[in-house]
């Protein structure tokens, strides 16, 4: 059967005027971009990155140290080439993060340069943003047109989420990135069936494997199967190059896994997260199957929770559009679905090996794949994970709009166009109803501006092409205005803490502003907005939350904490939300410099006087329960802090007798009192609960200021 191709033809001719020949200078080539492109195109391009770049950088580093667990790991790199090569906590290397280091490079790397601040931990983050656009926009544009990419580009940079972790230093977008990345070279590998694209996607996978685990191969199926079924070459010869990429990837992420593995265990960190040491137990259990299925050995809550979801939310086929999460990726995600259909009805008589087909198949089956998989996962979630969907509906958007539009001739094409219009205005309205902020107008210039442009599109073949462009602009801009208002919310506040939501706070689900987030269940937060001044580390000033709750807060922590600010600006603690549950986390930061499970404390002059006095004298100045109770200390003194049990203090580390005898050996100063972790999911007999009794029962207690120390080298009388 002989069809035609749906593809919009290349704009422009090759012996486009003006063009930049092979010999030209490179900024001349740089700037002009292909032969055959319009002189726009190029430097509409560049501006975008641009425009990226710099709308993420605006207020970076209100967020101070943002998540103080992973600014204390960046530290320990800049200070320890050891520390930066497992991901150690601290440059002592006592314990890693509970993941693997890959995404905390490039900000040691950073800091390593720059020193330690908020822009030298939190920028590597947005050159990631613009590289994931450029990377969007480069697979868009070479199928498609450069409009349809600069429209994927806008889409991903306008996603509240993406606004919110690309500027952040969790995990989360070295991961978007990469995978995004895969999916570009597998696009490029199936032109044609060039080996070395399918490898390159393979290591982007392997890499991205050394950021997040195993969440880097929930796309492994669709990349191998489409190119199985649609690469242009022999079957046998598909297979073998699927296979080689496999090598490609278990080489760039193993390679990292076998030195760990072989490493002996006495002169390594311990493995963070993980109960028996072993990356690979980490890598299957709690970062792995435990979040599929909510058996999360050492987790917040000890496993699975009360609760439909594992107390960590309802799950279920809407999960991405109730409220806690809706706000964060889906104004888009309907239209993203109707486009990915039509694009698939449409592209389904053309040839096995088309190209375009392949596009949609791969975006989008990326898209269902994750999606599913977050929809219904029974362990630990929450709202920022679902940044990786972004980097997915950006193309489909830009993409299914080039082609319908091209198509817009056919009735059915149209209503299409008109449908993903509507439900688009329709969702954008229900979201923004959500919010407590001042969006009331802004909703039914959505509605009402996004109806007119799908009645509109419905007749854009009989209007002439100005009236047509100009409803097509009325149904991009009233599309992305309801993203927008999240995005402007999101960049103008700091975020900080271990849990983190994009756009103002919502009716029915997490709030949202400074700090955002908090833990599915509702629940609202008495917490406190930290006003710290220039070179100081003061207890901050201000009014409660708006977020009211009840329930007894964790281990160690009664009231609010206030943050810290590397600039010495406002750096707002994460506050609000509940425990799995239900429990409330009314200041779950704790008071008195204690810290708590998801904040880091408040750490005084007084109290950093004390641990840095004589600090050369101890492998580390001090020892605390829970990895951001000792993350604020070691940031505030920029001396080693042990994190006793790793992130909740669940982890059997040190052991008792280990500690035991660091402190025989003088190893360690002071033990902060009160630290977070150790009592959520832990029994009262754990490692952290036997340190803590040991060390009240045996050494001599010291009050600085609101904040408890014990000195281990000063018996208790």
């Amino acid at each position: 059967m002989t069809t035609t191709t749906v593809l919009p033809p290349p704009s422009g001719t090759p012996a486009a005027a003006g063009s930049a020949a092979p010999g030209q200078p490179f900024v001349r080539r740089l700037w002009r971009g292909r032969p055959e492109d319009p002189r726009w195109v190029r430097p509409a391009f560049l501006a975008a990155l641009l425009a990226v770049g710099a709308l993420y950088t605006w207020n970076l580093t209100a967020s101070g140290y943002a998540n103080s667990f992973y600014s204390a790991a960046v530290q320990a790199g800049s200070q320890s080439w050891k520390a930066f090569f497992f991901g150690s906590l601290d440059a002592a290397n006592a314990i890693t993060v509970d993941k693997p280091p890959a995404s905390l490079w490039p900000m040691a790397l950073s800091v390593r340069l720059l020193g330690l601040n908020s822009f030298a931990i939190l920028f590597p983050q947005v050159l990631m943003a613009v590289a994931t656009a450029g990377v969007l926009y480069g697979s868009v544009r070479r199928g498609f047109s450069a409009a349809a990419g600069l429209l994927t580009v806008a889409v991903f940079a306008l996603t509240p989420v993406a606004a919110l972790m690309f500027r952040f230093n969790n995990p989360d977008a070295a991961l978007a990135l990469l995978m995004a990345t895969a999916v570009h070279c597998t696009l490029r590998a199936l032109e044609e069936a060039r080996t070395k694209w399918l490898m390159w996607a393979g290591a982007a996978v392997g890499l991205a494997f050394l950021v997040k685990t195993l969440q880097a191969f929930l796309i492994l199926p669709v990349l191998a199967l489409v190119y199985i079924a649609l690469a242009p070459t022999a079957l046998r010869r598909r297979i073998g190059q699927v296979l080689l990429a496999g090598l490609a990837m278990v080489v760039a992420g193993g390679w990292w896994v076998a030195v760990v593995e072989l490493w002996p265990a006495s002169s390594r960190p311990y493995v963070g997260g993980s109960q028996n040491n072993s990356f690979l137990e980490l890598t299957f259990g709690y970062n792995g199957l435990g979040r599929i299925n909510g058996e999360e050995t050492g987790s917040v809550g000890g496993g699975r929770g009360g609760g439909q979801g594992g107390g960590w939310g309802e799950t279920g086929w809407d999960r991405m559009f109730g409220p806690a999460v809706g706000g964060q990726i889906s104004w888009l995600l309907p239209a993203a679905l109707i486009l990915l259909v039509a694009a698939l009805v449409l592209t389904r008589g053309l040839r096995r090996t088309d190209t375009t087909r392949a596009a949609f198949l791969l975006w989008g089956g990326s898209l269902l794949i994750t999606m599913v998989v977050f929809s219904f996962m029974q362990g630990i979630f929450h709202e920022y994970y679902t940044v990786a969907l972004a980097p997915y509906i950006a193309p489909l958007i830009g993409m299914g709009a080039a082609l319908l539009w091209r198509e817009r001739r056919r009735i059915w094409v149209s209503l299409t166009l008109a449908t993903a219009t509507t439900a688009t205005a329709a969702w954008g309205y229900v979201l923004l109803n959500r919010s407590t902020g001042s969006y009331a107008w802004l909703k039914w210039v959505v509605l009402v501006g996004g109806l007119a442009a799908a009645l509109g599109l419905v007749f854009a073949e009989r209007l002439g092409r100005r009236l047509a462009l100009g409803v097509t602009a009325l149904s991009v801009l009233t599309g992305l205005a309801g993203p927008a208002a999240y995005t402007v919310t999101t960049l103008g506040e700091g975020h900080t803490g271990s849990i983190v939501t994009a756009g103002p706070s919502v009716r029915g689900g997490m709030g949202g502003g400074p700090g955002g987030g908090g833990f599915p269940g509702g629940g609202q937060n008495q917490g406190r907005q930290g006003q710290n001044q220039p070179g100081q580390n003061q207890q901050g000033q201000g009014g409660p939350g708006q977020d009211g709750g009840t329930g007894a807060p964790p281990a160690g922590g009664t009231g609010g904490v206030t943050g810290q600010s590397p600039q010495g600006g406002n750096a707002p603690n994460q506050q609000g939300g509940t425990f799995p549950g239900g429990g409330s986390r009314e200041g779950a930061g704790g008071t008195g410099g204690a810290g708590g499970l998801l904040n880091g404390a408040d750490v005084t002059g007084e109290a950093k006087e004390l641990l840095e006095k004589n600090a050369g004298d101890y492998t580390w100045v001090a020892a605390a329960v829970g990895a951001q109770s000792a993350a604020s200390y070691q940031l505030a003194t920029g001396e080693p802090v042990m994190a006793i049990g790793g992130f909740n203090g669940t982890d059997p580390a040190p052991t008792l007798s280990r500690f035991q005898q660091y402190v025989a050996d003088g190893k360690i100063h002071y033990f902060v009192a009160g630290g977070g972790g150790g009592g959520m999911g832990g029994a009262s007999n754990g490692t952290s609960s036997q340190i803590t009794s040991w060390v009240e029962e045996n050494f001599k207690e010291v009050t600085v200021g609101s904040a408890t120390f014990y000195d281990l080298t000063q018996r208790a009388s």
